[in-house]
């Protein structure tokens, strides 16, 4: 696979990890998950996908552990979703140091998480 094509792979395996992890999965592990990038290997039998987990290091265990849990169904998930020949198995890693877009991204998605629709809104 050429390099222009596995960027747009990795990016819309991204985007589709972002939106299935952090709004369709129920389990509360993941709250503070966001995934921030992903890189899928040239013959597109595998994906670093790496997160930037939120909490203290027992929590970021947890939702490490989760992910991993999950790695089956999210791998079922994409494929229903992309038109792919193949998709890859996924390796998930902590991203301890997010650059500064990101970084804000990922605040402004926790803060459409956490606010909830009042009932008495005009």
């Amino acid at each position: 696979m050429d390099e222009h094509r596995s960027r747009r792979v990795s990016v819309a395996v991204r985007e589709e990890l972002s939106e299935i992890i952090g709004f369709e999965l129920s389990d509360p592990r993941l709250l503070t998950v966001d995934v921030t990038d992903v890189t899928v290997s040239p013959d597109s039998r595998h994906a670093l996908v790496k997160v930037a987990l939120g909490g203290d290091e027992h929590e970021q265990k947890q939702a490490m552990a989760a992910l991993e849990h999950a790695g089956n169904y999210l791998r079922h998930e994409l494929a229903s979703r992309l038109s792919l020949r193949r998709i890859p198995e996924l390796h998930f890693e902590p991203d301890h140091y997010p650059d500064a877009a990101t970084r804000v991204e990922i605040l402004l998605k926790r803060a459409k998480k956490k606010r909830a629709p009042t009932e008495n809104q005009p």
